[in-house]
């Protein structure tokens, strides 16, 4: 059984000098200080653990939000806990729960439970909470010991938006007692209203069509907010599972919050969904936003972060107003659980609050037990050790996985007919990370956490559209992997050492082959250095000339998407799909979905033949196992490097 509220508080009075906050130091009769702790995107990370790497981390894990918490409620008398939704997906806790143990009615979700030990005051619901469909959805939600609201999804529509029949109450009214200067106590009703992006309706279509239909975020709020007031709610707190995105608003947008803050009558904002912290630079110069203070409008405002990484923390000066309450004053800032050293290395701030963990242990040590045992299987092993010099199984799964991911989600839109390629890199291929810093999967069982050795980021899957010639540019940014080879040369040296793989796109769909007797056209950092250079050439469609003018779509990730690497046709307005998935989620669903796959790489890129000429490249020594199966590539041994990294000589 999960630990009462009254049980926490009891168990984790904190320890050492309690701040006083100036506002509560100022206070005198008829002026009270009210904290907001806000948690957002936890993705069921309750512990400090990395279950794909299998590792305990310090920089994860509503434990540790937890105990800042805590120290929150020892600092001021007068404290409320918010989530702002994406708690019950996004780790393999989330996805043993959901496929293997299961939700019967009765059953406690751990992120519940963990939630319910912290006392969490309230919470709404985020796009992530639909993964799962909603029968898992209302089981988990269910148990939890505080009121969920959420105002934009609907299961039968009204004659207007205040009609609805909603999947859950679309706000509640908290009763509470605030503690005011003089040490009196007075009743506040505080009314907490939750939003999710409408994108729901695509991204979980197979969940939600024909059960339930969305309306806007900010019409439901302009709709709602004025009969919270009727019903005496003294402030209102918008808890918008939605970034901060364009000022103004448009109808159906993902990103409301910034409109949303200026509906009349919304006294705080609580945002999330973007995994960005607020106050912070990322926000500077968008109208009606102060980065710095944490406002949206002038309204208080936070978005700490994501996994439980910060806790978002409000201050609020209240003041007796005839017989309700108004804000005087705010604060906003955001408490980090770990904070980066000098030396990139990050030092705790807290440690985990033992109570959650106790609540959550078995299905942690369930989980551990999940993520070490086989979910699919691979009939060929998967290396990374030739990636940069032939066509390579453990990239082409990870393109092969995104594409079917995208085909799915562009089901039934406008893009839905155009031809879809998929760009991925291999990211563990030695270079700085040394000669062991290889992908490296054995044919045969396939475990969840072999997916991390595939897939190294935390990234989500995008899809851009791009012309024929924005994918020939893509290659050509690709192809600055390479050094520019002379006919004839010997041993010439093959790779760029300045170049991460990361940035070396393997396109998906298309088969092309690479000139290395041409100078690469970009530089490392993307920048065009040779105009009039191509080493693309034979680039293929279906077979035949690639078309320059036809659109297509390229599956890729949020950082190839938004600008990382500066590839041609990817800058951030080509996006037509910000997906809510990471890639290892995918790559694990694609796994489970085949139960065996088979990934030989099908050859669709290779280099130019020169004849005469031969150059030499590194790569781990685990790669010798796996030489004499390259496809198209002519390698012998030519010794080891004094980093320890394994040469072979390539006839080119």
């Amino acid at each position: 059984m999960p630990l009462t509220r009254r049980d926490f508080l009891a168990s984790t009075a904190a320890t050492g000098l309690v701040i006083v906050h100036p506002f509560a130091a100022r206070a005198q009769a008829g002026q009270a200080h009210l904290r907001i702790c806000e948690t957002t995107d936890l993705h069921v990370h309750v512990w400090p653990y990395d279950y794909y790497g299998d590792r305990e981390v310090d920089t994860v894990g509503l434990a540790r939000t937890a105990a800042l918490i805590e120290n929150v409620r020892a600092e001021s008398g007068n404290a409320l806990v918010l989530d702002n939704g994406d708690f019950l997906q996004g780790n393999p806790m989330g996805d043993y729960i959901a496929y293997e143990r299961g939700m019967k009615e009765g059953d406690l979700h751990p992120v519940i439970a963990a939630m319910n030990t912290v006392g969490f005051d309230g919470a709404t619901v985020g796009n992530h909470e639909f993964n799962y469909g909603l029968d898992f959805l209302m089981k988990s939600l269910a148990g939890a010991g505080f009121p969920v609201v959420l105002a934009n999804v609907v299961k039968e529509a009204g004659a207007s938006i205040t009609d609805d029949t909603t999947l859950v109450p679309p706000y509640a009214i908290l009763d509470r007692t605030l503690t005011d200067g003089a040490g009196a106590e007075h009743p506040i009703k505080i009314g907490i209203i939750g939003f999710t992006p409408p994108q729901i309706m695509q991204w979980d279509r197979r969940h939600l069509e024909g059960n339930v239909t969305v309306r806007d975020i900010v019409a439901a709020a302009e709709a709602y907010v004025p009969q919270m007031k009727e019903q005496g709610a003294d402030i209102v707190i918008a808890l918008s599972h939605s970034g901060i995105g364009a000022a103004q608003h448009e109808d159906m947008m993902e990103n409301a919050s910034i409109p949303l803050a200026a509906v009349p009558g919304i006294d705080v904002v609580l945002t999330g969904h973007h995994h960005r912290e607020f106050p912070g630079s990322a926000y500077e110069g968008i109208e009606g936003v102060d980065a710095a203070a944490g406002t949206i409008h002038g309204k208080p405002a936070v978005m700490p972060g994501f996994w439980g990484s910060h806790m978002g923390l409000i201050d609020l000066m209240l003041e007796r107003d005839g017989s309700g309450w108004r804000i005087a004053a705010s604060e906003q800032e955001l408490r980090p659980i770990a904070i980066r050293q000098e030396d990139r290395s990050w030092q705790p701030q807290v440690e985990s609050n033992a109570e959650v963990l106790a609540a959550t242990q078995k299905d942690h040590d369930d989980t551990l037990a999940y993520v070490r045992r086989a979910v699919g299987k691979t009939d060929a092993p998967l290396h990374s050790y030739f990636a940069l010099v032939a066509d390579d199984p453990s990239v082409q799964i990870v393109s092969i996985a995104q594409k079917w991911y995208v085909e799915q989600l562009l089901a039934g839109t406008e893009h839905a007919g155009l031809p879809i390629l998929s760009a991925a890199a291999p990211f563990k291929a030695g270079g700085r990370g040394g000669p062991e810093y290889f992908t490296d999967v054995p044919a045969g069982d396939v475990a969840i956490r072999n997916v991390a050795d595939l897939y190294l980021y935390p990234n989500t899957v995008r899809a851009v559209k791009v012309t024929g010639q924005q994918v020939k540019d893509w290659l050509e940014r690709s192809a600055g992997m390479f050094n520019q080879v002379e006919a004839g040369a010997q041993d010439a040296i093959l790779l760029n050492p300045d170049f991460p793989s990361y940035n070396f796109d393997v396109i998906d769909g298309v088969s092309y082959r690479i000139d290395l007797s041409q100078p690469a056209r970009f530089d490392r950092d993307g920048a065009v250095v040779n105009a009039g250079a191509n080493r693309i050439v034979d680039l293929t469609y279906d077979g035949a000339p690639l078309d320059m003018t036809a659109e297509f779509v390229i599956a890729t990730n949020n950082y190839r998407a938004s600008g990382g690497g500066s590839f041609p046709g990817a800058d951030g307005s080509t996006i037509i799909l910000e997906a809510p998935d990471t890639n290892r989620d995918v790559i694990v669903r694609y796994i489970v979905e085949q139960g065996t796959i088979s990934p030989s790489a099908d050859g669709n890129w290779s280099f130019v033949p020169m004849e005469g000429t031969t150059a030499i490249f590194e790569t781990g020594p685990g790669g010798a196992s796996y030489a004499d199966g390259v496809p198209g590539v002519s390698l012998e041994e030519a010794g080891v490097s004094d980093a320890g990294f394994l040469r072979f000589r390539m006839t080119m």
